[in-house]
């Protein structure tokens, strides 16, 4: 470590802590040539490990970056984008390994993502599970309806319809006027 004030290319630790979310540790230094103190922090480098075998430093942007040609047209902001870079950051960081397979950050991206927009998931499940046909669609818009049935409490879109009832905010788009 070179000390940023005489360049010389040693320090003394005097004092390591942990950061509290655990992720770096915060090193406090002194040279032995000009005997200046300043401080250090060390961070845990995510690396991918990607399916040709290279591996590269894992960058939240390029995750983003094909979330966002995901979410063209969705009302998704640059906030929840910046916000799903960062909790796929924190999920893959809190898994402890050295190196994360890039099939991993892309299971990493598809939870918070269904969450926050279900057809950009269902764009970004299309490239990332290589979907090849319409049934691929059907069978994880079954799970998507599945995951979110309605309890015994809640009225089916059926029902709603039957009922003559307002369509929730994620059907109206689909109705077509003739």
């Amino acid at each position: 470590m070179h000390c940023p004030y005489c360049r010389h290319t040693d320090s003394r630790v005097l004092d390591s802590r942990v950061s509290e979310d655990g992720t770096s540790i915060r090193r406090r230094r002194c040279c032995p040539k000009c005997e200046k103190r300043f401080t250090t922090v060390e961070a845990m480098q995510l690396t991918v490990l990607k399916r040709s075998g290279a591996t590269e430093p894992f960058s939240r942007e390029k995750a983003v970056a094909g979330v966002r040609k995901a979410c063209n047209g969705r009302p998704v902001s640059e906030d929840d984008l910046a916000r799903l870079g960062s909790c796929v950051e924190d999920e893959l960081r809190a898994a402890g390994w050295a190196e994360i397979p890039a099939n991993e950050v892309g299971l990493a991206i598809l939870g918070p993502l269904r969450e926050l927009d279900e057809v950009a998931y269902l764009r970004f499940a299309s490239v990332y599970r290589a979907f090849e046909s319409a049934e691929d669609f059907e069978t994880e818009i079954a799970l998507l309806r599945a995951e979110r049935a309605p309890t015994a409490d809640e009225p089916t879109y059926d029902e709603q319809a039957a009922a003559g009832g307002e369509r929730s905010a994620g059907t109206r788009g689909a109705e077509r006027h003739h």
